[in-house]
């Protein structure tokens, strides 16, 4: 039983999905298979050139709002980012270049509290290496890897493989051949992945 979890760096739901989809897919029997993509793309193809919650004030002002429950509620950490969205480009093309490694959940966190708890440039170099110490790998091979030609064609197609099956925001789980969307449906997606529905 698997669940997949399509996410982004830059998006602010999948900042508390990323913290506890590992944890809840565990308590439910349920594996993980992690899927990182670009929202840009998928936006430009609907007629954005930025993030809705940018695009919409009033949306952007609930959301931020809305994101302060969710982390309270869940104690996590949150920092408004300095500047929304973050480019995440760099740590995408490591996720999808290694998404079958046994770090990359930790890395994924550390990506994630970087941009939403410590407000820190996930676009840098630097940050992306920082955060791949956390997880305990020496960054110099993994940043070359993510630097080549078939990993940026790897975070290509699968940008494209959400676009096909419909992923229209982040994040979404995928299970059973079912489309989740939100950081709310998790459950829901891992009833799905368990057969469990209700």
């Amino acid at each position: 039983m698997s669940v997949e979890f399509w996410f982004e760096f830059a998006s602010t739901y999948s900042y508390p999905a990323a913290m506890r989809v590992e944890r809840a897919a565990r308590a439910q029997g349920v594996a993980v298979v992690w899927k990182a993509f670009l929202l840009g793309p998928i936006f430009k193809a609907q007629g954005w050139n930025d993030s809705p919650f940018n695009l919409q004030p009033a949306k952007g002002r609930y959301m931020w709002r809305d994101l302060e429950r969710v982390c309270d509620e869940i104690g996590l950490p949150l920092v408004r980012p300095s500047q929304f969205p973050r480019n995440g480009l760099l740590a995408a093309r490591v996720a999808c270049a290694f998404t079958e490694a046994a770090w990359l959940p930790d890395f994924v966190r550390a990506i994630y509290a970087a941009n939403f708890a410590e407000d820190r440039d996930i676009g840098v170099p630097a940050v992306v290496e920082a955060c791949l110490g956390q997880a305990g790998q020496a960054p110099g091979p993994i940043l070359a890897a993510a630097e080549s030609v078939e990993t940026k064609e790897c975070l290509r197609a699968r940008t494209q493989e959400a676009e096909r099956i419909g992923i229209f925001g982040a994040p979404s789980f995928v299970a059973g051949g079912e489309l989740f969307w939100g950081n709310d449906r998790l459950d829901a997606a891992l009833r799905e992945a368990r057969g469990a529905r209700r």
